[in-house]
């Protein structure tokens, strides 16, 4: 278990609580988490982190009115960038989206430029949002991560609680190898509720080859975690990072949607480009 459970900047979230559900627009709802919560503890510095990246959220159930009142509905695609000095608590945005129902705007830029506002704010950094229509995205097929799949592994687990010590030693030989690896057993648990969170996970790296079974077990060990999905990325590359040590890395994961939401988290320390591509659990 992560050891800021307790931190008061956590304290005031609405996630794990009896709430509300308001349909006239409200900005306050939202709530963001200070990255450095996760960072200060695995030794990142706002100021000389190693990798880029971003957030990216796709939103399903977005709607409001028009100025006439006729109901609109669209889906949202968000990237928070890395920098942001908070992430976005995932309870919060929906809370703050369902406020959008019953709220009259006079065109969808309105209501892309209210989210960009909001979430920025909210953030404290740089937030982009595109607004699709749902004839835009009818014919957008189910996708897939590019990589070696290691889940058909047969080995015996028994270890679910989490740790790096299957990382020590994981990168061997002199030989320099650039392969993309890809699992869909990655697992780990909401920071305050503990719900269970579902992703897949792409690692895209250069350097010495790492035992992919050694990373398995390390992916698995999630299975008890409990962290936000962006601090999980953060954690994962990091550790990759130190153990492994490749020349290159890139870590994105995409994670099955939880209330009309999903979060796909990817960091980087590379020229890498996300697939902005819809899994077959999302």
């Amino acid at each position: 278990m992560s050891s800021y459970t307790n931190y008061q900047a956590l304290a005031g979230l609405t996630l794990g609580k009896s709430t509300d559900y308001r349909d006239t627009y409200d900005a306050s709802l939202l709530q963001g988490v200070p990255r450095s919560l996760n960072r200060d503890p695995l030794g990142l510095k706002a100021d000389n982190l190693p990798f880029h990246g971003a957030d990216i959220w796709t939103l399903y159930e977005l709607s409001w009115l028009n100025a006439k009142g006729l109901p609109q509905v669209a889906v949202g695609h968000v990237e928070l960038d890395y920098t942001s000095v908070n992430l976005i608590e995932s309870k919060s945005f929906k809370l703050y989206l369902n406020s959008f129902n019953q709220t009259r705007f006079n065109n969808w830029d309105e209501v892309r430029q209210t989210l960009e506002r909001d979430l920025s704010a909210c953030a404290q950094g740089a937030v982009s949002v595109a607004l699709y229509r749902l004839d835009e995205l009818e014919g957008q097929p189910i996708g897939h991560f590019n990589g070696i799949c290691i889940d058909d592994q047969d080995i015996a687990i028994d270890n679910y609680e989490f740790t790096t010590d299957y990382l020590k030693d994981a990168a061997s030989g002199e030989n320099v190898v650039e392969e993309t690896l890809v699992s869909h057993l990655l697992k780990s648990n909401c920071l305050i509720t503990h719900q269970p969170d579902w992703g897949s996970i792409q690692i895209q790296y250069r350097g010495r080859k790492i035992d992919r079974e050694k990373l398995l077990r390390y992916l698995v060990s999630f299975r008890h975690h409990n962290e936000f999905h962006e601090q999980c990325v953060e954690r994962i590359f990091n550790d990759l990072l130190r153990f492994c040590q490749p020349e290159k890395l890139s870590v994105y994961a995409r994670y099955t949607r939880r209330g009309g939401l999903d979060i796909n988290p990817w960091r980087s320390n590379t020229g890498f480009v996300p697939s902005v591509t819809r899994l077959v659990r999302q």
